[in-house]
């Protein structure tokens, strides 16, 4: 927690409340309500389960098996990637991300590859992979439940995008990862705590079954107590600082895209046409993430396949544009991180928009 005081992202989101109370002294008692509950809890009991993996040793243990079976940073690289981007079609983004990042930073402690690059193309990648499936991310899962499509028709429609865009961050990620050798760092030691382990995979899936039941808030406080009365020290060494950012986010979010002024801009981009709502959806998804963009948008239009496509492209760019770049910035532990994200990022977005387009309107 010490660390957020040096966070300059929860610096900007804090004095975005702060101006937001100030501008509309009426609504502060009602900022609590603006934060999805839900969502927090289920973050939390996902933060819990992988930091538990993660000290249990098992992540090392992997790591080490990995390494044992690959010659090369590069091709450690695009495992990594590949995998990212497969998970997230079925676990969505954010689970991807719980599920890879530590094994990533294990791997990066033990060999020495730069850790913040790879969880930035590994946070391009479940950006990427998610767009293919309804469930793969939460703005996907509200567009397809509105729009009322069968499943195979919007796995479809998406996999042109998803496909360019894969191929596209697998050879990007070959440039920028080379073929050296890779060699195991030695004084790196790590016992398997196997139960720990046991009890972490044992709850995994409960905890996202009972979240898939709508039940977050109770499975969460289960898996926070049993951890508290069988291994505080997970609890301990949680990432509160995340919880307490996302926490911000929604309260700003939603105060931004409930402004009047906002809501005239929107009327005023004529979205009933399909490219005008095409760069809407990307414009309003670095502004607010593509979650409340696509929710914004479906109040101005109907159009579910280029809205779909506008958001998934929209995840790329800035780092507010898809909350799981926001997860895996924060995991990283690097303050700076967010720098050297916008430097693939960008390049990332300018590239998908381009093919989100021709896909949409020149095919």
């Amino acid at each position: 927690m010490r660390g957020l005081v040096q966070d300059r992202f929860f610096l900007a989101l804090l004095a975005a409340l702060v101006a937001f109370g100030v501008y509309q002294p009426g609504r502060i008692p009602s900022f609590g309500k603006l934060i999805d509950w839900p969502t927090l809890a289920a973050l939390t009991g996902l933060l819990l389960l992988t930091k538990g993996l993660e000290i249990s040793g098992a992540l090392h243990s992997a790591g080490r098996t990995l390494i044992e079976s690959m010659a090369t940073e590069r091709a450690v690289a695009l495992f990594l990637v590949a995998t990212a981007a497969a998970l997230s079609t079925v676990l969505t983004n954010d689970v991807a991300l719980f599920v890879v990042v530590p094994l990533t930073l294990g791997i990066c402690r033990l060999t020495g590859m730069p850790a913040v690059k790879m969880v930035i193309f590994e946070a391009l990648a479940v950006n990427a992979g998610s767009a293919l499936t309804p469930i793969g991310n939460p703005q996907n899962l509200f567009i397809w439940q509105r729009a009322n499509v069968p499943f195979d028709e919007f796995v479809w429609h998406q996999l042109p995008l998803v496909a360019c865009l894969m191929v596209l961050l697998l050879a990007f990620a070959a440039y920028a990862f080379k073929a050296r050798p890779l060699q195991a760092l030695e004084h790196e030691t790590s016992a398997l705590d196997s139960r720990l382990l046991a009890l972490s995979l044992a709850l995994y899936v409960p905890f996202l079954v009972a979240t898939d039941m709508h039940q977050a808030g109770w499975a969460t406080a289960a898996v926070f107590l049993l951890f508290l009365m069988l291994r505080p020290r997970v609890v301990a060494e949680l990432d509160w600082g995340l919880l307490l950012v996302f926490a911000l986010m929604f309260i700003d979010l939603r105060l931004l895209a409930g402004l009047e002024s906002v809501n005239r801009l929107m009327l005023s981009l004529a979205l009933q046409k399909p490219e005008n709502l095409y760069f809407a959806g990307i414009g309003a998804s670095q502004l607010v993430s593509n979650v409340p963009a696509a929710i914004v948008l479906a109040e101005f239009s109907s159009d579910w396949r280029v809205t779909a496509y506008s958001v998934n492209v929209g995840g790329f760019g800035l780092m507010i544009g898809s909350l799981a770049n926001l997860i895996a910035l924060r995991m990283t532990g690097d303050s700076r991180s967010w720098i050297a994200f916008h430097r693939y990022s960008v390049p990332a977005l300018l590239l998908a928009v381009v093919i989100g387009y021709g896909l949409l309107f020149l095919s």
